[in-house]
C-alpha cells in the first residue's frame, strides 16, 4: 500500500488531537470533523506494546449503519496496517495492539467492562450516554503499559443533558461556546457525585488532600472549521439550514441553551400568505388520525380526537380540513367512519398506534371496522413530539405548507404557536403524522375525489 499522509485539519480538529487534558470533550455544531478525529486519536499509540482503545456509540445499530464509525474507519484503519474483524467490530495491528468498537445501549452495560483496563476510552456523541455510564468507564481508564490513560469524547448541543452543566464554564450566556476558552484546560475532582474545579491541580490537591485530579477541556468546532467537508459536501450546509429553528441553532450554530419553547417550532407570520379560499388538486392525500376517545362530560379536560386531511402537489402541501372533537370511544369511531366515507377510499387512511399490545388492538380493530376497505394502517409513534414536528415545521418555515381558510383555522394556528408548551397539542400530532406520511412514503397517484367537498369544506 502506498504511503498516504494523513493528518487533523488546522483549528479545532488539530487542538483536539494535541491537548495534553486527560478529559477532552469535542463538539459543537455538526459537520466540524469530530467523529474522524476521535478515530484519528486512536490510531495515536498503535505501535506501543499493550495499547489498547475501545470507542463506545450508545447502540450497536449506531456503531454499523453507513457512515458510521464503523463504516470510516474502514477507509482509514487499513492505511496503518489495521487488520478488520466485523465480527467482533475490532482493528488488529501489526504490534498487537487494538481498537474496538462497542455499544452501551443499557445502563447495565457498563458494568460488562468490570476489571478491564483501556489505555483510551473514546465516547462518540457524548450526550446519547448516562452520567453513570461515563464515569463509571472513567474508573476503567487505566493503564500499565507506560501510556497516561485518557479520555476522548464528542458531542453535539443538547440543553437538557448532563453534559451542558459539565461544559457551563466554556460556553456564554447566549448558549454559544466562548472561541478564548475553546482548548483551555481545567482541573477536577469527583466527591460523591458532585464536580469540583479548580484552575491548577495543586490548588485542588490543597484544598482537598489526598485527592488524585484530572485535567479537562472542551474544544468547539463549527462546520467552517470542517473544510474537507465545505468543499466535498457543499449542499451539507444548506441542508442544516434547512432544519427547524431549534435544530438548527444545535446543529449549525452550536447553541447549548436553546430548548423547544412556544413559538419557535412555529410561528403565525409564517402563514401570512399562505391561506387559500379554495383547495387545489392535490397528487395525493392524508387523513391523519390522532385519538383520544374520551367523553369531556366525565373527564375536566381531556385530551381531543384530530383527524387532519392533507394534500401534497409537486412539494407544497396543503391543510385542507382538521376535525376536532370529544367523544366516547363509540361515537368516535362513528364519526371517523363518516369523515372516512367523505373522504373517499382515494385518501390513504393513517392513525397513530400508541405502544404496547393495546395500541395493536386499536389499529387491529379499526381496519377491521371502520375503515374496512379503505387505505389504512396504523404507524408507530418514534421519538419525541418535538422530533417528529421538526420535518413539517421546517416546511412551515420554508413556505412549502398551506392553509385552506375554514373556521377552525385560528385555533389551529393557535395550538402551532403554544407548541410544545400549551396544554393540547393534537393537532400538531395530526399535522406531523400527515406530512410525515407524504413526504416519507410516496404513494401512487390517486384519482380526483369529489368528496373533499372544495368549494364547500368537508360533507359529514
Amino acid at each position: 500500500m502506498e504511503a498516504t499522509t494523513i493528518k487533523p485539519q488546522p483549528g479545532p480538529q488539530e487542538t483536539f488531537l494535541s491537548t495534553p487534558a486527560d478529559v477532552a470533550l469535542y463538539g459543537g455544531a455538526a459537520g466540524g470533523g469530530k467523529s474522524f478525529a476521535l478515530l484519528l486519536e486512536a490510531l495515536r499509540h498503535i505501535n506501543h506494546l499493550g495499547y489498547s482503545a475501545v470507542i463506545f456509540r450508545r447502540t450497536s445499530v449506531q456503531v454499523r449503519n453507513a457512515g458510521s464509525l464503523w463504516d470510516t474507519s474502514e477507509g482509514l484503519y487499513p492505511f496503518a496496517g489495521g487488520i478488520p474483524s466485523e465480527s467482533t467490530l475490532e482493528w488488529k495491528f501489526p504490534a498487537g495492539t487494538s481498537v474496538k468498537f462497542a455499544h452501551m445501549e443499557h445502563e447495565k452495560n457498563k458494568l460488562d467492562w468490570q476489571g478491564s483496563q483501556i489505555v483510551l476510552i473514546g465516547f462518540d456523541e457524548l450526550t446519547h450516554f448516562t452520567e453513570s455510564q461515563f464515569f463509571y468507564m472513567l474508573s476503567r481508564n487505566r493503564s500499565t503499559c507506560g501510556i497516561r490513560p485518557y479520555i476522548r469524547a464528542t458531542t453535539n448541543p443538547d440543553a437538557d443533558s448532563w453534559v451542558a452543566e459539565l461544559i457551563d464554564w466554556y460556553i456564554g450566556e447566549d448558549g454559544y461556546p466562548i472561541r478564548e476558552r475553546s482548548g483551555a484546560i481545567r482541573w477536577f475532582i469527583r466527591i460523591d457525585g458532585n464536580m469540583i474545579w479548580g484552575d491548577s491541580k495543586e490548588e485542588l490537591m490543597e484544598k482537598y488532600p489526598g485527592t488524585l485530579p484530572k485535567s479537562f477541556t472542551f474544544i468547539s468546532a463549527k462546520l467552517e472549521d470542517n473544510q474537507i467537508l465545505m468543499q466535498k459536501d457543499p449542499s451539507y450546509k444548506a441542508n442544516l439550514e434547512a432544519l427547524p429553528f431549534v435544530e438548527r441553532e444545535r446543529l449549525l450554530g452550536g447553541n447549548w441553551k436553546i430548548k423547544p419553547a412556544a413559538g419557535l417550532y412555529f410561528k403565525r407570520e409564517w402563514f401570512e400568505d399562505k391561506f387559500v379560499d379554495e383547495t387545489p388538486k392535490c397528487q395525493r392525500y392524508v387523513r391523519f388520525w390522532d385519538c383520544a376517545a374520551t367523553d369531556e362530560k366525565k373527564v375536566g379536560d381531556p385530551d381531543y380526537t384530530v383527524g387532519l386531511l392533507m394534500g401534497e402537489n409537486s412539494g407544497k402541501y396543503y391543510v385542507i380540513d382538521v376535525q376536532r372533537f370529544r367523544k366516547s370511544p363509540g361515537a368516535a369511531d362513528e364519526h371517523m367512519k363518516q369523515v372516512a366515507y367523505s373522504d373517499g377510499r382515494e385518501v390513504m387512511i393513517r392513525e397513530e398506534e400508541e405502544p404496547g399490545s393495546s395500541g395493536k388492538r386499536v389499529i387491529a380493530t379499526h381496519a377491521t371496522t371502520i375503515f374496512k376497505g379503505f387505505n389504512f394502517l396504523g404507524v408507530k409513534s418514534t421519538g419525541p413530539k418535538v422530533t417528529r414536528a421538526g420535518p413539517v415545521s421546517a416546511a412551515c418555515q420554508n413556505g412549502n405548507v398551506y392553509i385552506v381558510r375554514r373556521s377552525w383555522n385560528n385555533e389551529f394556528l393557535s395550538e402551532l404557536e403554544g407548541f410544545p408548551e400549551r396544554k393540547h397539542d393534537d393537532q400538531v400530532d395530526a399535522l406531523s403524522g400527515a406530512f410525515n406520511a407524504l413526504f416519507h412514503k410516496p404513494a401512487k397517484v390517486p384519482k380526483f375525489s369529489p368528496g373533499f367537498g372544495l368549494s364547500g369544506g368537508m360533507r359529514i
